[in-house]
């Protein structure tokens, strides 16, 4: 096995008799560098993405969300709250209510949802970092229950949250015997201060309110109901242990679902998206063999005198076979190391230093575009690359071998 690799590694570094296949054979080295540096670099550039906007999303996200599997709220009177509170590493078990609502405030009016959450919300240290601005998260003060908008829904009632005097009614459905056509008698309202507004994301800053629980139990009719239970562990908890943890003391009449879980649609999109660049940038570099073809074609007429002199020392064609399928490796394997080093360290420069920005002028989240190298990625397009380059080297060498098996006239 070592002769034939030795033979290929001494056909790449070497001179050939014709310039054109040295220039042929570097252009296919380029071209391989070229698709795995593409593919480092795109793949980087959505896992990056992807962490900023899990990262903005899951500041407002549970660690795990409880629910029931059957019916709408869970009844907290015999629901095991204490118990969860007591699993190693949970924090805060949170009760909470979620509704559709109406906001009305400064002649204007939004719909979107009311979400009542316990005043523990107050003490969550990520939650301190969804509040817009250098404000706190304020649900009550012990006396006054406060409204916390996101800026989306503010924006759209005129909402000034450092105004003293900002408040909104929410209109909540009434339980029961409600009249469609009369507001009053379809639902129940109540006015609340905003003291201050919060931002994560665009589709939930533009709809949802934070309210107290007790304040919205009340609004809903609701008497020790929620529609679930949210768990915020500690830092050095694990998430799919405690998971495991919650399942096992609650049953099968829950589900118990972690962040991504959470926001299944969110994850499809984005990773649907990443792999569809993945497969693009895959035909590309399927493409780029064809050089690898035509490197191989020339070389293997090129050394054809070489051959023969091999077949006289006593080798047959399928030592001369892996001699250039060895060929073909190695031209994709330079090429795909050259061009995986240098997106490696494009993605390191711009994760240290940041120097490709998004402008100037926009109020962005992040000041340069975001990136995340995954040693994974770096696998699979290497896997990609080997694969694509002895598939090609495979089925070109054979190919010749098929049509002149002596190695006489085509080797």
């Amino acid at each position: 096995m070592r002769l034939p690799l030795f033979i290929a590694n001494r056909y790449l570094l070497a001179k050939k008799s014709h310039n054109l296949i040295n220039i042929i054979t570097w252009i296919s080295i380029l071209s391989i560098s070229v698709g795995a540096f593409a593919l480092i670099v795109v793949l980087s550039a959505f896992n990056g993405l992807e962490k900023v906007i899990s990262s903005m999303n899951n500041l407002l996200t549970p660690d795990l969300q409880i629910a029931a599997v059957k019916g709408k709220t869970i009844d907290l009177s015999t629901f095991p709250l204490d118990k969860l509170k007591a699993l190693p590493g949970v924090e805060y078990a949170i009760p909470t209510l979620t509704e559709d609502a109406l906001f009305r405030a400064n002649d204007k009016q939004h719909i979107g949802q009311v979400k009542g959450v316990g005043l523990e919300y107050q003490e969550i240290e990520r939650m301190k970092q969804v509040v817009y601005g250098d404000e706190t998260l304020l649900l009550s003060d012990g006396s006054h229950d406060f409204a916390v908008p996101g800026v989306g829904v503010a924006w759209y009632l005129g909402i000034n949250a450092y105004d003293a005097y900002a408040m909104m009614r929410v209109y909540v459905p009434k339980r029961g015997n409600a009249s469609l056509m009369n507001l009053e008698n379809g639902f129940n309202s109540d006015v609340l201060t905003v003291q201050s507004v919060f931002s994560t994301s665009q589709e939930v800053d533009d709809k949802m309110i934070l309210v107290p629980f007790e304040w919205l139990s009340e609004l809903l009719d609701y008497e020790d109901k929620a529609n679930n239970v949210e768990l915020f562990l500690s830092a050095k908890a694990d998430p799919a242990k405690v998971k495991k943890e919650v399942r096992a003391l609650l049953g099968s009449d829950f589900t118990v679902k972690d962040q991504q879980e959470q926001q299944a649609t969110l994850y499809r999109v984005m990773r649907s998206e990443k792999w569809a660049v993945y497969v693009i940038l895959t035909f590309i570099l399927i493409l780029a063999t064809f050089n690898v073809v035509g490197s191989l074609t020339l070389l293997m007429i090129d050394k054809r005198k070489d051959t023969e002199i091999l077949k006289a020392m006593g080798a047959d064609n399928q030592l001369i076979k892996r001699v250039f399928l060895n060929e073909g490796l190695l031209i994709s394997v330079v090429g795909g190391l050259i061009g995986l080093l240098l997106g490696i360290l494009l993605v390191m420069l711009q994760q240290r230093f940041g120097f490709v920005k998004f402008g100037t002028g926009g109020n962005y989240v992040v000041d340069a575009y975001p990136v995340l190298l995954k040693f994974k990625d770096v696998l699979l397009i290497f896997a990609t690359i080997l694969v694509v380059g002895c598939t090609s080297a495979f089925l070109t060498v054979g190919h010749a071998m098929r049509k002149d098996p002596s190695g006489s006239s085509s080797l």
